[in-house]
């Protein structure tokens, strides 16, 4: 019956598109398919629904934008519509109009709250999820102004204060300056966004507030803005969200077939009010500058979309950011870039982990169980292992009743994802295996292994998982390595987890087909090296090598099936660098077509577990890389340093960050600990004291300290072992390694090379 009705809809849709002389569309989704192996799911609907609201906004912006020039767009808009600047994109066949070349946004809000409000790289403020914005201008007297979003050059940071994230801006034209700083706090009534701008001229000028039908990704549509008697309150779209201080001096609003409120500033008649039902409107609130003196305003607007949320964390007692970082292990080094990265980099995976795990603020945010596992390993490795705990403790409802862990259809990665953090957090923060969770292991481990294509198939394939469509950027659905390696992982993970929780026979026979398992990947990968002719890994096994390689390096990062220097991950990572590098990081051609901050550090830290010291060139470019605030966006475009796929704040990046800072100080190599082999070689200067810590392994809580001096190194560490290392290995970049006994506290000088009597 299905089959029947699947072939009266193909019939129907393709007798109608034919009708009115369009392609038909039957013929070409399975000419598409053709290109793929044939899959159970061709893509996730998830991906799918995203893409067509992402391209539905896109259509509106093709209405509005180009035919609407002379108003004042955001930042990616000014230029990417401008035709005289690197970042202009030609649109002529371009059904929609969406953000590809400056994808840059930073969130701020508070531990727990998953109320972000959004700053872009010129101070435009966008409160609500998805919706319009605050912008601000100066607009003199006689004739100047300034509009941040059509500057080339601006200030920005991401500041660390009592009250907790503040996100700052100053865009300068000659004498005339506005300041935004905008920071999210704990009011009694809820969440509250707090911009405070400051305008300077030297002439009279105003500094104009105005609402702005728009955000980082295009149109977001405003219908209604009303003004109320106080003069200090706007209600948008229906709720009085903003409210000022000091009250309006002056109020303009205007509609779609008006035009932008900017063409009434600041002499045209005032009006308290507009409603606009192409959802267009725009409004400005305005205050008097007085010529060399600063002006200062502060918007306030209620995060009320949060509200039950936050109601329920106000009953618990909130977690100011001093308290949620407390635990975190923390790092010196004398390079500041690289230290303010790391700390911002933490600020990013506590402000995104509120409960759930979004990788990013906006585009991103929801749940994935791939992103979340380097995200909560992260967390787990620099000691915030509370949090972590309390999502895990999501995971088994997660789950299906076939066992299949689901944040996506299509992904065969997630299994083996789910039972690896669990091992891992298990494995730093030794407990007993909780009821549920062993249920759901043995679950995950029974779809794990129905899953795989079996053995009396015939399938040339036989013994791997079927294909996917996996992560989005290794290319249409295969039989990819990346699903094949972790799902093995997960194997020998569930196993562990089964031992700890008195299941010995279960954990054995799991650990069997593990071993079995990664026998039969093995196999594929010594006839993809006949057929390639070298030891690098594709994507899978019928691949070329091209950019998908790099999911392959899972087996090295952060899996470690094989030692550091094992030919195939030494292979695959030359074959990406020589093949697949642009301006010094990872160039992922397929989907993102950007340069990846998170896959470069993947790339390093194979190269450090093979002890490459090319590893730190590939830290210094991502550190190039990061937004003035400390953030990368998914993917990069090579030209332009903007971001041109996914979210503008990618929590997933800082995660990398934060594991390849942790991994150059301390990392396991299996029953050894290895300290100290990325200290980089200019960070060994004399006087000039490295630490990181404490922080958590599968050994103990351990801190590292490291002090380079004239001929030599004094490097010393301090633990809390719950099970000593075998072997504990201090190992710096181009000295001699040297083996020291695991005690709970200890010191060791390593003699610097060429410094020997």
């Amino acid at each position: 019956m299905k089959s029947i009705r699947g072939w009266f809809w193909r019939f129907f849709i393709r007798r109608a598109a034919l009708r009115q002389g369009f392609i038909d569309p039957v013929a070409v989704m399975s000419r598409l398919r053709r290109f793929a192996h044939t899959s159970e799911v061709s893509e996730p609907l998830e991906l799918v629904r995203a893409g067509m609201i992402f391209h539905a906004r896109g259509l509106l912006n093709t209405r509005a934008i180009q035919h609407n020039l002379d108003w004042v767009w955001p930042y990616w808009v000014e230029r990417q519509f401008d035709p005289a600047d690197e970042s202009f994109v030609p649109r002529a066949f371009s059904v929609t109009h969406v953000n590809l070349t400056h994808r840059n946004w930073t969130a701020t809000g508070l531990p727990d709250c998953e109320a972000y409000p959004l700053v872009d790289p010129r101070g435009l403020v966008t409160p609500f999820f998805d919706g319009w914005s605050l912008d601000a201008w100066v607009i003199g007297d006689g004739g100047g102004r300034l509009f941040p979003s059509r500057q080339k050059l601006s200030g920005q940071t991401m500041a660390r204060t009592a009250e907790g994230l503040e996100i700052r801006t100053i865009t300068h034209v000659e004498e005339t300056s506005l300041s935004v700083r905008v920071h999210v706090e704990d009011a009694e009534s809820g969440p509250v966004c707090r911009i405070r701008y400051t305008g300077h001229s030297a002439e009279p000028a105003w500094l104009v507030v105005t609402v702005r039908p728009c955000n980082p990704e295009g149109v977001s549509l405003v219908e209604d803005i009303k003004r109320e008697p106080d003069r200090r309150t706007w209600r948008i779209n229906g709720p009085p969200v903003v409210q000022f201080d000091p009250p309006m001096e002056r109020h303009f609003a205007s509609n779609y077939r008006e035009g932008d409120v900017l063409f009434q500033l600041p002499e045209g008649t005032e009006r308290s009010a507009c409603a606009c039902p192409t959802g267009m409107a725009t409004a400005a609130a305005l205050f008097r500058v007085e010529p060399g003196r600063d002006r200062r305003v502060e918007a306030r607007v209620f995060l009320r979309e949060d509200e039950t949320l936050h109601r329920a964390q106000r009953r618990a007692g909130t977690t100011p950011w001093s308290e949620a970082l407390k635990p975190a292990a923390r790092v010196q080094v004398p390079d500041q870039r690289i230290q303010e990265l790391y700390d911002q980099a933490l600020y990013t995976l506590i402000l995104l982990t509120p409960g759930d795990v979004f990788p990013g603020p906006y585009t991103y945010k929801r749940f994935w169980f791939r992103d979340a596992s380097f995200i909560l390993h992260a967390l787990l490795c620099a000691g915030l292992s509370e949090r972590v705990g309390r999502v895990l403790a999501r995971y088994p409802g997660r789950q299906k009743l076939t066992g299949y862990f689901h944040s996506q259809d299509g992904e065969w990665d997630s299994n083996g994802e789910a039972l690896w953090i669990m091992d891992r957090y298990l494995a730093l923060c030794p407990g007993e295996l909780p009821a549920d969770w062993r249920s759901a292991v043995e679950k995950g481990v029974h779809w794990i292994l129905r899953k795989r294509i079996g053995e009396e198939s015939g399938d040339p394939h036989a013994g791997l998982m079927p294909p996917g469509f996996s992560a989005e950027h290794l290319g249409p659905n295969d039989y990819y390595y990346w699903d094949n390696f972790w799902s093995m992982a997960g194997l020998r993970a569930a196993a562990r987890l089964l031992k700890r929780g008195g299941s010995d026979e279960e954990s054995r026979r799991t650990l069997r087909e593990a071993d079995a398992y990664l026998k039969r990947i093995e196999d594929t990968l010594a006839v993809a090296g006949e057929r390639l002719g070298r030891p690098a890994m594709p994507a899978a096994p019928d691949r070329r090598l091209d950019t998908g390689a790099v999911g392959s390096l899972a087996a090295g990062y952060p899996l470690q099936l094989w030692p550091g220097r094992d030919p195939r991950l030494r292979d695959t990572a030359a074959y990406l660098m020589e093949h697949c590098f642009v301006g010094g990081g990872f160039f992922q051609d397929m989907i993102h077509s950007g340069v990846n901050a998170y896959l470069t550090l993947h790339v390093a830290q194979v190269l450090l577990r093979a002890g490459d010291v090319r590893f730190a060139d590939l830290v210094r470019a991502v550190a190039d890389m990061a937004s003035p605030t400390g953030q990368w966006p998914e993917a990069i475009h090579p030209r332009t340093g903007g971001g041109c796929m996914g979210d503008g704040h990618h929590a997933w990046a800082s995660a990398e960050w934060v594991m390849m800072i942790r991994n150059m100080f301390l990392r396991e190599e299996g029953d050894t600990l290895m300290l100290g082999t990325g200290i980089m070689p200019d960070w060994q200067v004399e006087g000039k004291t490295l630490s990181f810590g404490p922080g958590l392994t599968s050994f103990g809580r351990v801190e590292v300290h490291i002090a380079p001096r004239k001929d030599d190194f004094r490097v010393g560490w301090k633990a809390q072992w719950h099970e000593p290392p075998e072997t504990l290995v201090i190992a710096l970049p181009e000295q001699d390694p040297v083996t020291a006994e695991p005690s709970e506290s200890g010191e060791r000088v390593i003699q610097r090379r060429g410094t020997r009597a």
